[in-house]
Formats: C-alpha cells, sequence, structure tokens
C-alpha cells in the first residue's frame, strides 16, 4: 500500500495502568504528537482509540474496537498513527500479531519516531527496536518487583490495601497503611468475635458485616462467603506481612494491627478445627433465654418456638425432650424472661458490699500485676529455648537431602515462629494493663451494682454477656415452680457468701471434762 494513496488516519494510544490515565497527560500527549505528524502528512484523523492495559497482551478493547473499524472501511484504507513502537506493543510477539492484524485489516502502520517498511534493514531496525521495548518492560517489572519485595522485607504492605486499611503517606516510610474508620472498627468487631466464639460459624461473620451499609459488596450489592473467608486468613490484620510468593516469610509490620497475633491465631485454629452448629438466626433476637436455661426435670436445653392463635402469634419456651414430664408444656416466655429479671435483681449487693469487693479487687490486682512481671521472665525464657530449637532444625535442613523431610522441617520452623510471635506480644502485654485500676473498677462494679441495667440493652449481645457472666453454668426452670438455685459467677458468689453468713460473738465453753469427785454431773435444772 503506497503512503499517496491514504488520505484518513486513526490514532491509537495506549498507557500501562488506569492510575496513568489520572496522574498524568500520557495519553494526551501522544494524540497530539500523533496530531502534528498526521498535520505534516495531509491526513485527516477520523477516529482515535486507546487503551490503559500492559503492552505485553493483545487482547485490548481499544486494539479491537480499533481493527473493527478498520475492516469496515477497508474500501478507504487508513494510517495507523502511534507516537513510538513501544506504545504499539512491549512484546516481540504481541508486536509481530499486531502489526499482521493492522495489515490484514487494511492499515498501513506509521509513527513519528520510526519509518516502517518492507526490506530487510527495515525490518531489522523495527524488531531490534521491539526486542528494546520488551527488554525494557521486562526490566521495569523485575525492577518494580525488587522494590516491592525489599519493602515488605521491611515490614511494609505493597499490594493492594485491604478492606479496613487505605493508603497514607509517611514521613521516611512512604505510604503506610493506616486504619480507616468505620471499617477498621468493623473488621475487629468481626475478628474478635469469631475468635472468641460469639460468631459460631463463618456465616454468622457475614450476617455481622451485611448489618453495616458501610462494608462493601459486589456488583449484586451481597456479601460474599468468600470475601468473609479471606478476611479471616488476612495476617496483614494482625499488625505483619508476609509475601510467600517472594520468599518473603512472616515479620512484624510498619502498620497497627486490627487484632493480636494471639487473636489471628485463635482464628486460625477455628477455622481447621470443629465448631458448633450456630442456632438459629431468627429465634436468638426473640429467644435470648434459649441456649442458657434447661429443663429442671431432665436438663435438657429448653427450645422456644412461636405458636400462632386466632388474632396473633404468641411466644414460648418448652422442653423437646420426649418421654419428661415436661415435654411439650407451654411457658410463656413473659414468665420465665420476667422471673429472670427478678432473679438478675436480686443479685445486687448492698453498699457495704462494695467496699469489701473494692478492696479484695485492689488486692487481687496488685498481686496480678506482680505475676505478669513472673509470667514475663518466664516467656523470655520459653523464646530463648524455641530459638536454640529453630537453629537445631535449620542444622538439620543443611544436611537433609529429602524434600519431604525438608518441607517437613520448615512447616516446624513456621509454626515455632509464630508461638514465638504471641510471646513476645505476651511479653509486651504483661504489666501493662489496657485500663488503669480505677476504669476497671468502675466498670466491674457498674456491671456487679446493677447487672439487670445490661440486660435491658436490646443488643442481644449483651443479654448473652450478663448470662455468661452472672452465672457458671446453665439455669434450670421448672415448669409452674421457677428457676432452681443457681450456680453464681465467682463475684457474685463472693458477695453473696459475704452477706450470706452468720456473723456473731463466740460464746466462752468449758472444754475440760467434770471432775467425778467434786460431784459436778448433768444434774437436773433446780437440784443442788
Amino acid at each position: 500500500m503506497k503512503h499517496n494513496s491514504i488520505h484518513k488516519a486513526v490514532i491509537y494510544c495506549r498507557v500501562s495502568s488506569t492510575a496513568q490515565t489520572k496522574r498524568g497527560d500520557g495519553l494526551g500527549s501522544q494524540e497530539t504528537r500523533c496530531r502534528e505528524y498526521a498535520r505534516g502528512r495531509n491526513y485527516e484523523v477520523v477516529r482515535i482509540f486507546t487503551d490503559d492495559l500492559s503492552g505485553s497482551a493483545t487482547d485490548r478493547p481499544g486494539v479491537k474496537a480499533m481493527l473493527a473499524f478498520l475492516k469496515q472501511n477497508r474500501g478507504e484504507p487508513c494510517a495507523v498513527l502511534v507516537d513510538d513502537i513501544s506504545r504499539l506493543a512491549r512484546s516481540v510477539s504481541a508486536h509481530i500479531e499486531l502489526r499482521a492484524a493492522i495489515a490484514l485489516a487494511g492499515g498501513l502502520l506509521e509513527s513519528p519516531t520510526l519509518e516502517f517498511g518492507d526490506d530487510a534493514d527495515s525490518e531489522l531496525q523495527e524488531y531490534i527496536l521491539a526486542t528494546v521495548a520488551q527488554h525494557q518492560r521486562r526490566k521495569n517489572a523485575e525492577q518494580t518487583r525488587n522494590r516491592m519485595q525489599a519493602r515488605v522485607m521491611n515490614g511494609y504492605w505493597v499490594f493492594q490495601a485491604p478492606v479496613g486499611y487505605r493508603y497514607d503517606k509517611a514521613g521516611g516510610h512512604g505510604k503506610v497503611l493506616v486504619r480507616d474508620e468505620p471499617l477498621a472498627s468493623i473488621i475487629q468487631e468481626a475478628l474478635e468475635g469469631y475468635a472468641s466464639g460469639r460468631f459460631q460459624l463463618q456465616v454468622e461473620v457475614k450476617r455481622f458485616l451485611e448489618q453495616h451499609p458501610e462494608f462493601p459488596r459486589d456488583r449484586n450489592g451481597e456479601v460474599r462467603n468468600q470475601r468473609v473467608t479471606d478476611l479471616l486468613n488476612q495476617i496483614v490484620y494482625a499488625g505483619y506481612v508476609e509475601a510467600p510468593c517472594w520468599d518473603v516469610g512472616l515479620r512484624e509490620g510498619r502498620h497497627e494491627g486490627l487484632i493480636s497475633f494471639e487473636t489471628f491465631s485463635r482464628i486460625q485454629d477455628r477455622l481447621n478445627g470443629k465448631v458448633r452448629a450456630p442456632v438459629r438466626k431468627d429465634i436468638n433476637a426473640d429467644f435470648p433465654l434459649r441456649g442458657s436455661v434447661v429443663c429442671g426435670h431432665c436438663s435438657t436445653p429448653l427450645t422456644a418456638c412461636w405458636s400462632s392463635g386466632r388474632t396473633a402469634r404468641y411466644p414460648y419456651y418448652l422442653c423437646p425432650k420426649r418421654g419428661c414430664e415436661s415435654y411439650g408444656k407451654s411457658i410463656r416466655r413473659e414468665v420465665i424472661e420476667g422471673e429472670f429479671e427478678t432473679l438478675l435483681r436480686s443479685l445486687t449487693p448492698t453498699e457495704g458490699l462494695f467496699k469489701i469487693a473494692s478492696s479484695m479487687f485492689r488486692t487481687l490486682w496488685n498481686h496480678r500485676f506482680q505475676a505478669q512481671k513472673e509470667r514475663s521472665r518466664s516467656l523470655e525464657s520459653e523464646i530463648r529455648k524455641i530459638e536454640r530449637n529453630v537453629d537445631q532444625l535449620l542444622d538439620r535442613i543443611v544436611d537433609a537431602d529429602s524434600p519431604v523431610v525438608i518441607r517437613a522441617y520448615e512447616a516446624r520452623i513456621r509454626e515455632m515462629e509464630g508461638r514465638k510471635i504471641e510471646m513476645r506480644e505476651k511479653i509486651a502485654q504483661c504489666g501493662r494493663p489496657v485500663r488503669d485500676f480505677d476504669d476497671t473498677l468502675r466498670t466491674a462494679l457498674g456491671f456487679l451494682g446493677n447487672p439487670h441495667r445490661l440486660w435491658a440493652s436490646d443488643r442481644l449481645e449483651d443479654k448473652r454477656t450478663v448470662i455468661r457472666l452472672a452465672f457458671c453454668d446453665r439455669l434450670a426452670y421448672v415448669r409452674n415452680e421457677g428457676f432452681r438455685t443457681a450456680e453464681l459467677a465467682l463475684p457474685f458468689k463472693a458477695l453473696a457468701d459475704f452477706s450470706g453468713s452468720k456473723k456473731g460473738m463466740a460464746r466462752p465453753a468449758r472444754f475440760e471434762r467434770a471432775t467425778p469427785g467434786l460431784g459436778i454431773r448433768g444434774s437436773p435444772r433446780g437440784t443442788a
């Protein structure tokens, strides 16, 4: 095809990523140069096609649209203008493929920086430049990967910011992950809830996240199960980073973790173990005592349901065990929960007992504070022992020949390194309470003084917390009789012992035996 037979032209521009379309004017500068070239050739620019993808691939929307346009206007051939050979492709194979596709569609490739020709010298120059472009792309990728690998080794997260974090510039550190509220607090509560057993299964975590409109959804407006699994397995939430694809092992990150490493380990243990099936979602909210109260006759946990009447539905608790004398006999919800509230109010101690409790708590606080120092020294000794074991395993890996044995040693080392991290976290927390004694005492006495206040909350989690904190075991309930004697938790039990103990002056007593010679016997009253 001869140049003098072409009067129209299309322009193709490309940048490597979507971010480059926002940060700079790469596409605009390429278009300007191509328009200047077209003006000098007296070409009429009829269309402009753009892409924001890597030059190593040929499957690009802009390229497809351009080839389709050329085929539709094959009767009036066009010049295809690119600012530089690297804008068309940055791979030799991709360049050859696109070069042939443009020619097959009826286009003629031209550039302000290179004159394409069919002779041997022109082809050699073209392929050399295509090879250089490919080398530059691969070299840039290697340099980028090396820089990212080095930052991960220094404790920086270099990948896309996980949900709950965002990147922010920090002096001397570049971009660092920081908490992105309110998502950070939502995810923190979800992770800690799963670790503690508040959420028994991942589907319960999913329901919790769905209750918060701030949490991102997919294109269908849903929170996928895979998203929950990814959250539970993301080590970055514990304040640590790793990159197995680059052989970068686990190390402490330069960002603030949402949870502790110990909490993350409990999550992994729960993911790899067996957990109880959750109770039904709809029943829990309506019957907070379900699962915490057992039948007083057979010790079977009471179930609950709604019963439909002629004009309304009524809530009941009942025993589900066949053969029990209370089997299937309903207990009105307002009756059993009303008696439970009466039981909670009876736990309120007197003002005098609060003073005794305060003194007890302070003594226990000081004792635990000293015990934590001893625990810190014990943990440091355990860390030194683990480090010696790691050194021994590393020596064995050097001498091992079997890949299976080497992998087993490496897995063991990773496990021990994780234990070291947990112990260092515990050492850092030893002797450093989250809150001072006065704040902690105020919270504790606030609950001990009026547990019913927390029970009156609308949140099911608060009601469950009251049951766990106030009682050591499930409560036994007998229909038409009420609750049996409850096994109180230690704080309430201690205060009950103080308030219920009998106090009085001990009377003097004679311990020596009576002397027969003196005639002192148990004679009847009134006799000498």
